[in-house]
């Protein structure tokens, strides 16, 4: 497994037809580090067990595409802050609610 500093997920290879995604943040040995496991269904079909609440597919072509897809998921949870808008009262309009004479 080849760590780039600035990549936080890294594909492991466990076995002939499994993988798992590691979280890189986090030490060897925490539970946390697993991000999921991925199995080898059939040669274009692998299937995901997430061990985080992610709001992303079961299926995938490859079990780089899984890894990519948590990539893409991460960077864009990491979007620029919001950008703060300026709160302000509402101005008056002096004579308002009162009826003007014709």
């Amino acid at each position: 497994m080849e760590h780039d500093p600035d990549r936080r997920f890294a594909l492991v290879h466990v076995s002939d037809t499994d993988w798992a995604i590691h979280d890189l943040h986090y030490p060897e040995g925490d539970h946390r580090r697993v991000v999921c496991t991925i199995f080898e269904d059939a040669a274009t079909e692998f299937e995901v067990l997430w061990r985080r609440d992610l709001p992303l597919a079961l299926r995938y072509s490859s079990a780089e595409d899984v890894l990519d897809a948590v990539r893409r998921f991460q960077d864009a949870s990491r979007a620029t802050r919001p950008i703060p808008i300026p709160h302000l009262p509402p101005t008056r309009n002096r004579g308002a609610g009162r009826s003007t004479p014709r």
